[in-house]
């Protein structure tokens, strides 16, 4: 049987480049070599898009740098084609995007492969962009009456205009502690918890370096975090749920990639009726951002109340064997292989779906 041709989509502009390189990784050596025939592709850090001969070796390294890689591009009929315009392998059946945050996650990649007429893993452009855009996402959730923290704002120009009128109005709407994020930003990369009015400036600043707007959150109080995946296009599926125990203060980048203190108890250790109603929230948070493919839906549960908020949703989660998203479908009976399987398949499948869309009157 022929081959399916896998472009695999890694690293990119964003300071979660080097989270993307370790999913790339771990993909590059779980698939089936005998169903995929695979063409890594890198981006680096300025931008530049590179074919990587030596994949392993790139990888290893950790970052995608241009030294002994050969620039690439792709045409409008998915054939990869150098910088030169000769062309340098076959067309891509299908490519498997392994970028996390901005310029890959963020529905910009995903617009160039609708363009390029290539078929791809993951969500679209409106649910990519969505997701990507903690604003966009608490809106929409709204708009579908999910539970949230109460939360706030912050535009960069705001806060260098009136720092001080931005500090009374989120310390009045919030109270301590407070949560700062960049609204456009995964991996915990610049979040900031100030406790009290002295962390305040820090804090904001801090978020508003990665972003030219902050989300402001109360802080959940006496809450578990917890985690639900998502696998599917029209008819999603959820996974069981994880729980996340914090070796740091909160589950920043650090107790994320760096510290080995942190615990994933899956499957959680919720009443039955909890985690049922965690699973169909992920569903309705799935669908209200129009994702597709993948996603994973982070959750807050009360401690004593059992109350339930819907915190983010990932739509290109970490995607190594020890990251949650796989490590919650292992759980439910797909192992990672197959989870690679199944995710190149939804994306065929929607591409087909998509084909049947006029374009022409």
């Amino acid at each position: 049987m022929k081959k399916i041709r896998v472009g695999v989509l890694f690293g990119g502009r964003s300071c979660e480049h080097e989270v993307s390189v370790r999913s790339a990784r771990s993909v590059l050596e779980a698939i089936d070599r005998d169903q995929y025939e695979l063409t890594m592709i890198g981006i680096s850090k300025e931008g530049q898009w590179l074919m990587a001969g030596d994949a392993l070796a790139v990888l290893e390294a950790g970052v995608v740098e241009e030294g002994g890689l050969l620039p690439v591009a792709l045409d409008q009929g998915g054939a990869l084609v150098s910088r030169q315009g000769g062309a340098v392998g076959q067309r891509l059946d299908v490519v498997f995007p392994l970028l996390h945050g901005p310029y890959g996650e963020d529905g910009t990649v995903q617009g160039l492969l609708e363009l390029a007429g290539i078929p791809y893993v993951g969500s679209g452009v409106v649910g990519s962009a969505v997701g990507m855009d903690k604003e966009m996402t608490k809106r929409a959730f709204r708009a579908e009456g999910l539970p949230q923290v109460e939360h706030a704002v912050v535009r960069r120009s705001q806060w260098r205009q009136d720092p001080e009128g931005v500090q009374r109005r989120i310390e009045n709407q919030l109270g301590y502690p407070i949560f700062f994020k960049p609204a456009n930003l995964g991996s915990s990369v610049g979040v900031c918890k100030a406790h009290g009015p002295e962390e305040f400036r820090p804090c904001l600043e801090e978020a508003a370096a990665f972003d030219y707007k902050v989300i402001a959150e109360a802080e959940a109080a006496a809450c578990r975090e917890v985690e639900c995946a998502v696998l599917g296009n029209e008819e999603p599926q959820a996974s069981v749920v994880g729980e996340i125990v914090p070796g740091n203060e909160f589950y920043d980048y650090k107790a994320k990639y760096l510290d080995d203190n942190s615990q994933l108890i899956i499957p959680a250790q919720l009443p039955r009726q909890i985690a049922e109603q965690v699973r169909q929230l992920s569903l309705r948070a799935f669908r209200a951002v129009e994702a597709a493919g993948l996603a994973r839906v982070d959750f807050f549960v009360g401690r004593e109340d059992g109350r339930v908020f819907v915190n983010e949703i990932n739509t290109l989660p970490g995607f190594t064997p020890i990251s949650m998203y796989p490590k919650l479908w292992e759980a439910s009976g797909v192992s990672y292989g197959e989870l690679i399987d199944r995710l190149i398949q939804l994306a065929l499948e929607r591409h087909r779906d998509r084909q049947d869309i006029r374009t022409v009157l």
